[in-house]
Order: C-alpha cells, then structure tokens, then sequence
C-alpha cells in the first residue's frame, strides 16, 4: 500500500500507539487513518447426493487462475453484507448452478500463509440440475474412489474431503459428523519449492 484510501496521502509502515504489529498508517496529520488488513474468508460447501447407499460428491473444475484446470469444492471469497452460510450458499449457486441444502460448518481451515481462513459446510444436493458456472470449466458427481486425487486445486479441497471420508467411516459405525479445524501449512503442490 503506498496511499491512504481516505485522503490520497502516502503512508508509512509503523507500529501504531497502543498496538503491536506494522500497519499501514496515513502521514497525513489531519487524517492519521490505520489502514488494518485482515485475512480474507473463502466460503464453500461439500455438496453430495446419497441414493440407494451410493454417495457421490460434486466438485468443480475451475476456469480461473490460480490452479485453471483443477477441481475443486465450490468455494470463494466471502461478500460484505452476508453471513458465512450464505457465502457458502451463493458460491455452491455461482460455481456449480447446484442448489443446496446447507448442514453444519465441517471444516475451519486456517491458511496463514496466504491470509485466508477455509471454511466448508456439509450439504446435501436439492437436485441434480447443475451446471457449470462462469468459474469452472465442468461440474460432475464423483464416488470417494472416483475423486481426482492428484488433481485437486488446494490442500484445504483435499483435506476437508479426507476428513469428510473418514467421517464417514465412523457414521457407518454409528457415530456423526465431527467439526474439524487444523492450520494448512503445506504447498498447493509437494514438488513445488517454497519461495523465499
């Protein structure tokens, strides 16, 4: 950031009184704006369709950078003036065309080297009348052993459908849905170098 939003000054990096991390502040005596920068929230849901004791869930291929071409959980970035449920509502609607019957929050994703906060709710497919969004490239329903493993998006996609199958399993043995959070700290992909 190298002006103020408020008064087209330029700002400094520094520690303001009474906080204690460098926050972007306006040299403007008049104006003195903090400008604080927060992680963003990605929204998103797990929709499936269970019939007949086959479940399959619907994943998205996105049309968009970063990762063109891998699939994905529908998920984005939270709007002002809504709530996360309908954030994960609204982006299962834009990417997949699905409609949605939303659960419980499953997965609280913290990924803190990109700034970001995942969150998934579990859902239930209204129907199967889907389709693709301006987002993704395709849209389709897959069992756990269909899932594209190799090709999935992000390590919160991956890791939120783990432990969604491992739930699962306990659900089978007469247990339910947990509600899990973990910080993601791993690389989108494992041969890909960090850089410095």
């Amino acid at each position: 950031m190298k002006f103020c939003s408020e008064c087209a000054s330029p700002v400094s990096l520094s520690i303001p009184a009474g906080d204690n991390r460098p926050r972007f502040v306006c040299s403007s005596a008049s104006c003195a704006t903090i400008h604080y920068q927060n992680p963003k929230m990605v929204l998103g849901s797990i929709p499936v369709w269970e019939r007949d004791g086959e479940l399959k869930v619907l994943l998205c291929k996105r049309a968009i950078e970063p990762r063109y071409g891998y699939w994905t959980l529908p998920a984005g970035f939270m709007e002002n003036n809504e709530t996360t449920a309908e954030a994960a509502m609204r982006e299962t609607q834009e990417e997949a065309g699905a409609n949605i019957k939303l659960g419980n929050l499953f997965t609280l994703l913290n990924v803190a080297r990109v700034h970001q906060v995942h969150m998934f709710y579990l859902a239930e497919l209204i129907d199967l009348d889907f389709a693709p969004g301006e987002e993704s490239l395709d849209v389709q329903m897959f069992s756990e052993a269909e899932i594209p493993w190799d090709d999935l998006a992000f390590p919160t996609i991956r890791t939120t459908l783990e432990l969604f199958f491992a739930d699962r399993v306990k659900i089978r043995e007469g247990g339910s849905y947990g509600f899990h959070t973990q910080d993601i700290v791993r690389n989108m992909r494992s041969d890909i170098e960090p850089t410095t």
